[in-house]
């Protein structure tokens, strides 16, 4: 007989002694092959065993060693003092009970056993050591690189109840008898709060025609968007001698975008007039210089002769009027005089001179120059349609590839329903396209995604952020495969949206967003991005990629019903003008509870229409001033910044007005306690004092709702619907059920 016949039959024979049946087999692992043993703390056993005849519970675990040049140890008998036996010995007939799980678990590592001291099965995963009574739960795979945290194996109910109050519990005998906590749902830590439910109802709306986003199509309109820019900054500075106004091109693709009814979400294409105002007033104020606030008198002085020069020289040079030319040269004349002799001047001196001569010389400069300008907005105008139709072109190309039919060159004007729902994300009308792979490297605290030798960064934690939003706003891809595309395409897209952009930016603080909740109900954000929301509800200008990450699209596209809101718009003078004229026409048609909370700078001198409308409107239930350098706002792009960078004292004040409706003043009304709340969240160090708080405390949990913070409206509604490219109908509010977090 060969060693490992013998080493069978001493295996056959305790196996016996223990009542196990076993059977071996080449094909399998020893330890499935005995089915049942010792919980190992490896994910693999060891290859050296000693059988013993004790009997434990859970029994000891046998192995086969296939080797027939290594002696086979003797069987060792072991004493153990007497235990009276506590649980009936033996197990069913059955035996070993594998086959009553499903082929799923089996993949997942669980294996069903026998106590022999408590007479019951219990389940063992090999993987990981846990063991349990009752029959766990399928959890979801998660993939490493689109899931680093494994979020999507968690977050869900939990694996067994077998205590009191349905409490889980663990099958050790150091812990049988007590019970342990319920299972807690995951919630991401950061600067946001994305378990708060929305209180927002609006009218059903139709899907959008938009094309998904491609990085291909994105990689393009960046390269484009890019020119677009250089050939700005070239015109400005060959036909009038200047550098492009700080941030001039982005207003003037925030104020386009309001009259825009182009296809493309970030290029204007069909705009009247064709003529912006906003970027032909900008270029008009930085002629014939920029001017800017001196810090020091010698600086006034050197501004004024500078001015002074500068328009002589402008005047000389163009096709202007006899009588433009001899105003304009006699007031330069006069300031290179009174510097020459006057001694002593001071800073109000040299300022009060500059305004005057601006005051005579700008009329004739701007008739001068008036031609030449608007050549310059109109060519940027032209320029952009002419990309949106490249653009366009790239993404009808895209489409014949993957057999998709190509969508109206028009949207078809469709009337939104009169059904009233939850708010929902965008939804496409289109399937999407086929994805390339996009690469993903960490460095630190960095991610970096790269598409054809073009890399984007997002720091770990805004990356993990973006996974959490898509797992509540995207249903077309639950396996996670388009994930990392999509960012790839986000990033790219405000990449090219917000080049160079300083002014244009920012974020409330934490705190303040905090206290807005709390005090006032608001859970909708009407001017964010997937990058720097507060809510997982919010509104973003870019419908087709941020609506995988919970966007609603465009405000001013948004027909609310009732709820809390926070606007924060950026500082374009036309598009604030627009959101509160939108504001009040959603207040005057709804009944039912409806609140805006705007947040806009103080700009007096001389203050814009926008904010003289707004304090003016029939809606306005109070207003108040937050003083100038008491306050911060978050980085506009707190995705890539350091933390140390993420806080920007602001220089102006800042302007908090509550546009109501009789309903929604009444549930959130701006009371004494609640607006002296706000102005103390607004006070600088609060959020730095709000982090501290939370890493003393890690055991996060989600905030509690203030009354009527998140009570739904007077008539509920449904769940929100997937994102996907079928697109079902909403469920009108009077027949469904409050939306689920986890949807």
């Amino acid at each position: 007989m060969s060693a490992q016949d013998s080493w069978q039959n001493v295996v056959m024979k305790t196996a016996a002694d223990k009542l196990l049946p076993v059977e071996l087999s080449a094909s399998t692992s020893a330890w499935d092959q005995l089915q049942v043993g010792t919980p190992h703390p490896h994910p693999h056993p060891s290859p050296v065993l000693v059988p013993t005849p004790i009997k434990l519970d859970p029994p000891v675990g046998l192995h086969v060693v296939h080797d027939h040049h290594v002696p086979l140890p003797a069987p060792v008998q072991v004493p153990v003092p007497h235990i009276p036996p506590q649980t009936p010995h033996g197990m069913p007939v059955g035996g070993f009970m594998e086959h009553d799980l499903p082929p799923e678990l089996l993949q997942q590592g669980w294996r069903k056993c026998w106590s022999k001291r408590e007479n019951r099965p219990y389940f063992w995963n090999k993987l990981n050591g846990e063991s349990l009574w009752e029959m766990p739960t399928l959890k979801p795979q998660f993939d490493p690189i689109t899931d680093p945290l494994a979020l999507t194996s968690g977050g869900g109910p939990p694996a067994t109840v077998n205590g009191p109050n349905n409490l889980p519990t663990k099958r050790r005998a150091s812990e049988e008898g007590v019970t342990s906590p319920a299972a807690k749902k995951f919630i991401l830590s950061g600067p946001w709060d994305l378990e708060v439910q929305t209180n927002v109802i609006i009218y059903e709306r139709s899907p959008t025609f938009m094309p998904h986003p491609h990085p291909e199509v994105e990689a393009l309109r960046c390269n484009l968007m890019l020119k677009l820019r250089h050939c700005y900054q070239e015109l400005c500075h060959s036909r009038e001698g200047i550098d492009s106004p700080k941030d001039s091109f982005n207003r003037w693709l925030m104020e386009r975008k309001v009259v825009d009814r182009g296809s493309d979400p970030l290029f204007p294409s069909q705009c009247y007039p064709e003529i912006s105002m906003s970027m032909y007033r900008e270029i008009m104020n930085d002629i014939p210089i920029k001017l800017v606030r001196p810090k020091f008198t010698g600086d006034a002085r050197k501004q004024l002769s500078r001015y002074a020069e500068a328009a002589k020289k402008m005047i000389e040079s163009r096709n202007a009027s006899s009588e433009s030319r001899k105003i304009v040269k006699w007031n330069a004349e006069e300031t290179f005089q009174w510097l020459r002799k006057t001694i002593g001047a001071t800073y109000d001196d040299f300022q009060d001179r500059l305004a005057h001569l601006k005051r005579q010389c700008q009329p004739h400069l701007t008739d001068t120059v008036k031609e030449s300008v608007e050549g310059i907005c109109s060519k940027i105008y032209h320029l952009s349609a002419e990309y949106a139709k490249k653009i366009r072109e790239k993404n009808l190309e895209i489409l014949k590839e993957n057999g998709i039919p190509e969508p109206p060159s028009i949207t078809p004007h469709c009337t939104n329903s009169m059904r009233k729902v939850w708010c929902y994300p965008v939804q496409f009308s289109l399937p999407f396209p086929r994805m390339p792979q996009i690469e993903y490297t960490q460095e630190r605290e960095q991610a970096h995604l790269r598409y054809q030798n073009d890399a984007v960064q997002i720091n770990m934690t805004h990356l993990q952020k973006l996974e959490q939003l898509y797992r509540y706003s995207c249903f077309d891809d639950k396996k996670f495969e388009l994930f990392l595309p999509r960012v790839w395409c986000l990033l790219k897209r405000y990449n090219a949206f917000l080049s160079g952009a300083q002014g244009t930016q920012g974020a409330l603080p934490v705190t303040v967003l905090e206290c807005m909740h709390r005090s006032f109900g608001v859970t909708f954000e009407c001017f964010a991005s997937p990058l720097n929301c507060y809510f997982k509800q919010y509104c973003s200008a870019f419908a087709d990629t941020d609506s995988y990450f919970g966007s609603r699209g465009p405000i001013l596209d948004l027909k609310a019903v009732s709820g809390s809101f926070e606007a924060n718009p950026p500082f374009s003078e036309e598009l604030m003008e627009a959101m509160v004229a939108r504001f009040e026409q959603l207040l005057g048609d709804s009944a039912e509870p409806l609140s805006f909370i705007i947040v806009m700078p103080e700009w007096r001198d001389p203050p814009p229409a926008a904010l003289l409308k707004l304090e003016a409107s029939q809606f306005k239930r109070k207003q108040v001033v937050v003083p100038a350098l008491e306050h911060e706002y978050r980085h506009g792009f707190q995705h890539i910044v350091s933390k140390q960078d993420l806080s920007v004292r602001s220089s102006h004040g800042t302007l908090v007005v509550w546009l109501q409706n009789a309903a929604g003043f009444q549930r959130w009304g701006p009371t004494e306690e609640r607006v002296e709340a706000l102005l103390e969240a607004f006070r600088p160090g609060r959020e730095r004092e709000r982090d501290k708080q939370e890493l003393l405390s890690p055991q996060r949990t989600a905030p509690t709702p203030a009354p009527n913070s998140t009570a739904a409206p007077a008539t509920p509604g449904p769940p929100p619907p997937p994102a996907n490219a079928s697109v079902p109908s909403a469920t009108p509010v009077a027949d469904a059920k409050p939306p689920n977090s986890t949807s």
